[in-house]
């Protein structure tokens, strides 16, 4: 009964002198919670060490995570390898390992250690803070002269407050430059640029950060002067104009050259017909008088010789015309 009393009373001592400790970890780093005892020193074959975690998204429902009985070490099987004893255990020391804590690690941790009746509790609430995201940077309006652009930035990630700044940057030295006076900043952030000009050019920066962490991301701004986008639209027009222009004369000329390929092959074609049309022969029927056949034969022979010499001055008129044409053909080509 006394033994029982001493136990309670220890327990209730040991409650009172360990607080609930809070700590603040960084979300995708690895966490220790501290778990110092001095059970171990009443021996360790009845030495029971256990970490539990009561998870705020769970209501009250309280998961264990590692623990020693036994002579073994137990971790869950929904988290095999995340969670494990940092130091000796056995000699005092347990305090348990996260590795890569995620934001919905938040909640409340209970290390118990118990040996021979006797109890020490630790309690540590867990507040997992979230780096900035890498913002999002864009601009809005046109950079000409006497026109108003708005540049935004957006972090879709972090633990709040987030706390938004736009700095202009001299890239080449990384050195800030002051804003121009004209310049405000509106209700979400973003940087208002009114009525731009040529001081207005340069590079502008915006830092998103909170407690844990910083994230930043650019913009360049190049203020145009409405006679330089005029002078480039021009530009524009003029190249596309004067492609089109070639496309159209290499287009003509592959037109004129098959047409005058399509001519020298019909010329040829005539050529050719006129030169086979004397060998063709229309063979007439006998007739049953053979004084006819020698009366004829007189102005027959007399017109045969006229007709070869008509043909054969025809022939060659023709071939002196086809070599002419090829003459003046290749000089053109030339």
């Amino acid at each position: 009964m006394l033994t029982l009393i001493q136990s309670y009373v220890g327990l209730l001592c040991a409650m009172v002198a360990l607080a609930q400790t809070e700590v603040k970890l960084v979300a995708e780093e690895n966490a220790t919670l501290p778990c110092h005892h001095s059970l171990g020193l009443l021996g360790t074959q009845s030495l029971d060490i256990e970490w539990l975690v009561n998870i705020s998204d769970h209501g009250k429902q309280v998961l264990q995570l590692l623990s020693y009985s036994a002579g073994q070490v137990y971790d869950a099987e929904n988290h095999r390898g995340r969670y494990s004893f940092v130091s000796n255990y056995l000699a005092g020391d347990a305090s348990m390992l996260i590795r890569s804590l995620k934001p919905d690690d938040a909640g409340q941790y209970i290390c118990k250690v118990k040996n021979v009746g006797q109890f020490q509790w630790n309690y540590i609430t867990v507040i997992v803070l979230v780096k900035p995201s890498e913002p999002v940077c864009r601009s809005e309006g046109e950079p000409l002269e006497g026109k108003n652009v708005t540049l935004h930035c957006k972090s879709s990630a972090g633990t709040k407050p987030l706390n938004y700044r736009w700095v202009r940057v001299n890239l080449k030295d990384d050195v800030e430059r002051p804003i121009q006076s004209s310049a405000r900043i509106g209700p979400e952030n973003q940087l208002l640029l009114h009525n731009l000009s040529k001081t207005d050019n340069g590079s502008y920066r915006c830092e998103v950060s909170n407690e844990v962490g910083k994230q930043i991301c650019e913009l360049h701004i190049n203020v145009q002067g409405i006679s330089n986008v005029g002078f480039l639209a021009g530009a524009v027009c003029g190249i596309v104009v004067g492609v089109i222009l070639v496309i159209l004369t290499l287009w003509l000329l592959f037109r004129k050259r098959e047409f005058k390929k399509r001519e020298e092959d019909e010329f040829l074609n005539e050529i050719r017909e006129d030169a086979e049309a004397p060998k063709a022969r229309l063979m007439k029927p006998g007739s049953s008088s053979s004084d006819s056949r020698s009366s004829r034969s007189g102005s027959s022979s007399t017109r045969s010789t006229t007709n070869s010499a008509s043909r054969s001055q025809r022939t060659l008129s023709t071939q002196e015309t086809f070599h002419g044409e090829q003459r003046h053909h290749c000089l053109e080509q030339i």
